[in-house]
């Protein structure tokens, strides 16, 4: 509590020492506050317009057309314009519009008129509502009106053409990228082409090279299994020539199936040997002196029955007279000598295969390189293809874009208010700048007093006294001129009050006058 106290006895303590120099209160609050009521007058008043619009960011086609055309977010794109508003190529543009840029005559005033420009256009609003707000102050109140409109105006037109200047830039893109992947899509062409040509025995057209390979083979099989055919067809035509010669000779003929069968004298008796020499198998075996002498008559049956056999087909029956042939005879000759034709030409095809068959078994050792080789060209213009086939889809997709965009545009302006012309001004706050310029005034007085009575402290107390020297105060003495020192006193708070009061009282009109936007500048002559 006695803190408290102390605390509050030296407060006013200060107080007093404030209030003995106010003095300097009052030169100060004549020096600073007319100066600066006089500079808060003079600043030129501002006229401020603005501007409120609507971005409705639906649109109709962009459901019927999706997945068809490049999909764009209106409302991306529209706080992307809405950043971009005040780039410094589009405050240029505002500056030119609206003539600003006469009043710029170097560079230097130029690019402090851009700066300037970007920093007094101020443009607000929400992305949820959609609606942004475009202001602009200046002295004259018909350039801010001027102001506002060109940034509308920029603001509308230039979302407007945006997207379809960015369906220009991607067009261009995509038909460069278009014309260079057709000059290297007929590059891979003429080398794959050259590839071919110089491995076509290797490479066929279809299929690969073990499947060319396991072809030929199965046509060489093809082709033996047609010449046998065609051989057991000319003997037993052969056959069917000799059958009557062959009762003299002890042969004949019979029906076997399908085919026909030559017989010797011999046929009985190897029938009858093969018979007991199976049977001596069954009970003995293959050494056995029984089996072994069977078996040695057998073979001499079949050597003396092919021989019988061959004489009888070495016979030339070419050698009877035509005139001793019959018509059928005649016809079956034809057919043979055209089987044997057809023989010969069998052969020669058979040949032939082999020899491919050869020359692609001997390159069988290249292939793996060869179809690597291959492999890799393909899937170079297989990859180049499918991106000039996406490009040209791209480049579809874009252009049904531009036509729709242009059909139908996805931002739809809205204007809610209008810039207009202002009849008020709108700054500066003189009301703020005078309460400020008072402040100031008198804060400096008291401020000033209260250092110099800091350095020089004047005792108004005893205990100050008793405090500073160290020794009790027993009594205090009154003024011997009291009467007269008040009286001083009083003069010099009537004087405070007057100065005082006659700045309040400046303040007040200056406020008054602000209030009713009376401009001194105009009737003060200079």
């Amino acid at each position: 509590m006695q803190d408290i106290e102390q605390t509050i006895q030296m407060v006013l303590d200060f107080i007093r020492g404030i209030w003995i120099k106010k003095r300097y209160v009052m030169i100060c609050s004549w020096l600073l506050c007319p100066i600066g009521f006089i500079y808060v007058t003079t600043i030129p008043d501002v006229y401020k317009s603005d501007a409120q619009v609507y971005v409705d960011t639906r649109s109709v086609l962009q459901p019927l057309l999706d997945g068809m055309v490049i999909g764009s977010d209106p409302e991306q794109e529209m706080r992307n314009m809405a950043r971009t508003l005040l780039s410094r190529a589009n405050v240029e543009i505002i500056a030119r519009e609206s003539d600003l840029d006469i009043t710029a005559i170097t560079a230097e005033d130029s690019n402090k008129l851009i700066t300037k420009l970007s920093d007094d256009i101020k443009l607000s609003g929400t992305s949820r509502d959609n609606i942004y707000t475009i202001s602009y102050a200046n002295q004259s109140p018909e350039m801010a009106r001027t102001v506002v409109q060109e940034t509308l105006a920029l603001f509308v037109e230039g979302s407007r053409g945006r997207s379809i200047q960015g369906t220009d830039t991607s067009s261009r893109f995509l038909d460069g990228q278009i014309a260079e992947y057709e000059s290297e899509l007929a590059q891979s062409e003429q080398i794959l082409a050259n590839f071919k040509r110089k491995n076509s025995d290797i490479l066929p057209m279809q299929g690969s090279f073990y499947d060319n390979l396991q072809s030929l083979k199965q046509e060489l099989e093809a082709t033996k299994l047609t010449i046998k055919e065609t051989q057991q067809q000319i003997n037993a035509m052969k056959s069917q020539t000799r059958q009557a010669q062959s009762a003299t000779d002890g042969l004949g003929v019979r029906n076997n199936g399908d085919e026909q069968v030559l017989t010797t004298r011999y046929d009985d008796r190897i029938l009858a040997l093969e018979g007991m020499l199976d049977d001596l198998r069954l009970r003995f075996t293959d050494k056995y002196p029984d089996v072994i002498e069977a078996q040695n008559l057998l073979e001499a049956l079949k050597e003396a029955r092919d021989k019988e056999i061959k004489a009888f087909l070495s016979q030339d029956t070419t050698s009877n007279s035509p005139s001793m042939l019959t018509e059928g005879d005649r016809d079956l000759r034809l057919e043979i000598a055209r089987l044997e034709g057809l023989l010969a030409s069998l052969s020669v095809r058979e040949k032939d295969k082999i020899d491919r068959v050869a020359d692609l078994k001997s390159k069988i050792d290249l292939v793996p390189q060869i179809e690597a080789e291959g492999t890799a060209l393909n899937r170079d213009y297989s990859i180049k293809r499918l991106k000039y086939e996406e490009l040209l889809s791209l480049r579809e997709s874009n252009d049904l874009t531009r036509r729709a965009e242009i059909e139908s545009n996805d931002l739809q302006f809205r204007i809610i208010r209008p810039p207009l012309v202002a009849d008020k001004p709108s700054g500066p706050p003189r009301i703020i700048f005078y309460t400020a310029v008072l402040i100031i005034g008198f804060g400096a007085g008291v401020g000033i007093a209260f250092l110099l009575n800091m350095l020089k402290p004047v005792l108004v107390r005893g205990q100050q006294l008793s405090n500073l020297t160290g020794y009790p105060i027993w009594g205090s003495v009154a003024h011997l001129d009291i009467v007269r020192l008040k009286e001083r006193n009083k003069r010099r708070i009537v004087i405070f009050g007057l100065s005082s009061g006659a700045i309040f009282m400046i303040y007040i009109v200056l406020v008054i006058v602000d209030i009713m936007n009376i401009d001194l500048v105009s009737k003060i002559p200079l």
